[in-house]
């Protein structure tokens, strides 16, 4: 089904609209990003974390990163848009924090899913952890890209 959606507004309109949309969009994504984050500070100090062998540092490690850049790109369109408000740049930054967006939402699903590895190598065996965590990674690829990928395609 395809429908011509258009609006009659001015350029200034729509990009006003588009960082609207934006924000809200971040805002959802940085609370999660923030509390994985915080979680996976919390785990490096429990006496589990420092008994666990080098798998699990390993991921450990790649996931607080990918935690924290995630939360970098994720919040870099708050000072993006301190540094430039008032300058006549709004065309130019939504393309900027769009960019940034979709990396730090690229390193959020990474960060999910080894927080996922984490947790599953503690429940089940380890190469259940990995199989599993490896679907849900296909998962997060269908659903957070494919399926908007099609989506746009057809329009």
């Amino acid at each position: 089904m395809t429908t011509d959606y258009t609006r009659d507004e001015t350029d200034a309109t729509r990009y006003d609209r588009h960082w609207v949309e934006l924000l809200q969009e971040l805002r959802l994504a940085q609370t999660g990003t923030q509390i994985l984050f915080a979680f996976l500070l919390a785990i490096a100090f429990t006496q589990p974390f420092i008994d666990a062998d080098g798998f699990v540092h390993t991921v450990f490690s790649v996931t607080l990163i990918c935690a924290g850049l995630a939360t970098c790109l994720l919040i870099a369109p708050v000072p993006l848009h301190r540094l430039l408000y008032g300058r006549g740049a709004r065309p130019r930054m939504l393309s900027i924090a769009s960019t940034l967006t979709q990396a730090g939402t690229a390193l959020l699903a990474a960060a999910v899913c080894g927080g996922l590895l984490l947790a599953l190598d503690v429940a089940l065996t380890r190469s259940w952890a990995i199989a599993l965590t490896a679907m849900m990674v296909v998962v997060f690829l269908v659903v957070w890209y494919l399926i908007p990928m099609l989506a746009r395609r057809e329009r």
